[in-house]
């Protein structure tokens, strides 16, 4: 099942996220009506994948930005040098 499951996670990591949003607004509005079906409960899944790769996306971007952040510092560290008037 694990490596079914990290199959399917390396397929995913090739969707992209611009045509998956398009598709978010269509499986929250099937979920919604609720109705127990196997085609409701494939359409939860599919949200919920969405969502997935939203939020990877998401936590991807804010550590490349705090690792960027961390090289600007270490860059550019005051000499200890002060301003004299």
């Amino acid at each position: 099942m694990e490596k079914a499951l990290e199959k399917l996670a390396e397929q995913i990591l090739g969707f992209d996220e611009a045509s998956l949003s398009g598709l978010r607004e269509k499986y929250r509005l099937r979920i919604e009506q609720f109705d127990g079906t196997r085609d409701w409960e494939r359409a939860v899944i599919i949200y919920s994948i969405i969502n997935a790769v939203s939020l990877k996306n998401n936590l991807f971007n804010e550590n490349v930005l705090k690792r960027k952040k961390g090289m600007e510092k270490r860059l550019f560290k005051p000499s200890g040098l002060k301003r004299v008037k």
